[in-house]
This record gives C-alpha cells, structure tokens and sequence, in this order.
C-alpha cells in the first residue's frame, strides 16, 4: 500500500475579499509580496507587479510612504490586475486616500497609526469602498504601555496588541480584518500565531518579518511558515526576503506544494548528486526551472543522476530523467521506460514533453 500524508485540517476562519481573491474560510491559502521599488517611479513598480503576476503572486503589497504617493498609488493600480493591498503607516490619511483610489486592502499597524480617532476614520473608509484591512502587529512597533506591561515584545503583548486592535474595529461593526503577529525571532513569530489563532476566528497572514537574504530568509521563512500551516494556522502568506521579490512568490509556492495545499507549476524533484551521476543533475534542474517558470499547468518532474534512486523516483513522475553511461540517459512516463536519450538533448526533450502534455491536457 502507498504511504499518504495525512490531509492538514485548516483552522475555521471567516472569509474576506482582497480584490477578486479570497481569504480564510475554505479558499485557497494566498501567496503574497510586496514591492521594494520607490512607489513613485510607477513603471518601475508596475514592471515588477508584473513579474510578481507571472511568477505566481495573489496578492500584491505597496507602500505608500506620502500623501503625494497616493496619485502615483492610483496609476499603478490602474496598470495591473493583481489586488493591491496600500501599505500605510502613521499618516491615517493616507490610508482614506488609497481607498478612494483603488487600493484593495488596507494594511495598518495599529502601533503607528495613532488614536482610536484616527483608527476609527480608516475603518470608516474602508467601509464605505468595501475593503477589508489587515491589521499587521510588529515586535519592533507595539505600543508603549503593552512594552511597560510586559516589560519587552513578547507573543502575549503581540496578542493583545492584535486583540485591541480587533476591538476598536468591532465597536464600529467592522468584521473584514485579518491579522499578521510578524517577529524576526522565529519562535516568538509561531507562538504569537498560535495563541491568536486561539483567540480569533480572523484570517491569519503569516510571515516571519526581517527574515534575512535569499538563503537565510528562505530557511527561516520556511520553517516558521510550515510549523503553522501544519497545524492549519495561516490563510494568506509572504516570505519576506532581503531579495527580489519575485524570489519570495517562488518560495511561498514551494512552501504550499511541498504541503500539498497548493498546486501550480512543475515541481521538480534532483537528487544532490555525486560521483555516480551520470547526467548534470544541477545544470539540467537550474535550465529546466528557468525554461518552464511560465507554466502554471501541474506536472511532477524527477532529475535523477543514476540507476541507484532514479527508477525508484521515476515511478512517481509524470516524467523522469535518469543518468546512465556513455553520455545517454534513461528517459521515464509514468514510471514507465520510454528508451534511452543523449544527455545533451535531455533538457530540449523533457521540457518538450512538459509542454505537450500540458497542452493536451
């Protein structure tokens, strides 16, 4: 009998609606990034939206640091077709003017945004144009009294901090929030999500915030994200990456496939190499991701080096390349030996076949 990963029961949440995608409840989980370009240089900000739709982004955050930057907020809007979430922080009135102008979501720190005056006047603008708003909690920015109270950031004053937050909203009967508790230590990050998820039927947005570079971000992001999700905490993510953006769309996707709760794309599977190889396993794998970044259709590719694991591996692909000698290789469909291919043609053959199955599909 076949081993199966048990199916990863999702928390209940209540549903929200960022643009056309939803979030909580039984949709999909997210996958979310944000700009690093200067919001007032719109092509250049468009250009990157862009990419990050390519690359796989639900969800699209941009900060709008001024008030001038929201006539800038309201052209990139207009440019592109993922929802785009207006990043505000202290100035409340530019979260009432990203409204107007076609922001998505609302994204406030309820640690800078001031009185519950000011609070008041976003959630009123974002009632009147149907947005919901993410309340995004920070160690770095929890109010001042929550610090004295318990004396330094810790998962209880995260906790409070996003419950006060959720407090002022409801007394003004606005339940379309969702919350992020974001920390760059990666265990008090998972325990502030786990005892919120406790306390809220919200919608969650995980990520591990100031996470580090490409590498060190992904590890971190990785591990923090899934010891969530695996619980079935979290309904929209961003892996936050001192990198391009675009990178942190390919790891948030790598994140939910690797836990089966999303599929898109080609998922390849490449054994480390070693001296048995019999095929350039890194080069062939680095060629294939880069030539088939554009397919959204689900296929499973394993690029295997030799005899050893690759006909094992094999059996569960939709097609498989497997080193063998005198520079040709095993080439697999559904596990089944097709003959064997120069490793020269390798990559041509295999996304070759990628794309005609997709197609006919």
């Amino acid at each position: 009998m076949e081993w199966k990963a048990q199916p990863i029961i999702r928390r209940k949440s209540r549903q929200i609606k960022v643009g056309n995608v939803l979030v909580g409840g039984d949709a999909p989980i997210s996958v979310q990034s944000m700009t690093s370009t200067d919001t007032m240089d719109v092509e250049a900000t468009v250009a990157q939206i862009k990419a990050l739709e390519t690359a796989g982004a639900d969800i699209v955050r941009v900060t709008v640091p001024t008030l001038a930057a929201t006539d800038a907020f309201e052209q990139i809007v207009k440019a592109v077709e993922a929802p785009i979430v207006s990043d505000i922080h202290f100035d409340y009135r530019i979260a009432i003017e990203c409204a107007k102008k076609g922001a998505a979501a609302l994204r406030i720190n309820p640690g800078n945004i001031g009185s519950h005056e000011k609070i008041e006047a976003v959630c009123q603008a974002a009632k009147d144009h149907g947005l919901p708003i993410r309340v995004g909690v920070n160690a770095g920015s929890l109010d001042k009294d929550l610090l004295e109270k318990y004396g330094a950031p810790c998962p209880d004053a995260m906790v409070d901090a996003a419950l006060r937050a959720a407090e002022t909203l409801d007394q003004h009967n606005f339940s379309d929030y969702a919350f992020s508790v974001k920390a760059s230590e990666l265990n008090l990050c998972v325990e502030a999500y786990e005892k919120l998820a406790g306390k809220t039927d919200a919608p969650l947005h995980l990520g591990i915030t100031e996470a580090g570079g490409l590498t060190g971000g992904t590890v971190l992001s990785s591990i923090g994200i899934s010891w969530l999700l695996k619980q079935g905490i979290g309904d929209t993510i961003r892996v936050s990456l001192a990198a391009d953006p675009v990178e942190e769309i390919k790891v948030g996707w790598a994140i939910l496939k690797s836990m089966h709760l999303r599929s898109r794309g080609v998922d390849i599977v490449a054994c480390p190499t070693c001296g048995r190889r019999g095929i350039d396993v890194v080069n062939t794998v680095a060629a294939l991701e880069k030539r088939l970044s554009d397919v959204k259709g689900t296929l499973k590719i394993a690029v295997m080096g030799c005899v050893v694991n690759g006909p094992g591996e094999a059996l569960h692909s939709d097609i498989a390349v497997c080193g063998g000698q005198k520079g040709r290789s095993l080439i697999y469909e559904d596990g089944v030996l097709m003959g064997k291919i120069p490793n020269e043609e390798a990559i041509d053959i295999i996304e070759k076949r990628v794309r005609e199955r997709l197609k006919n599909n």
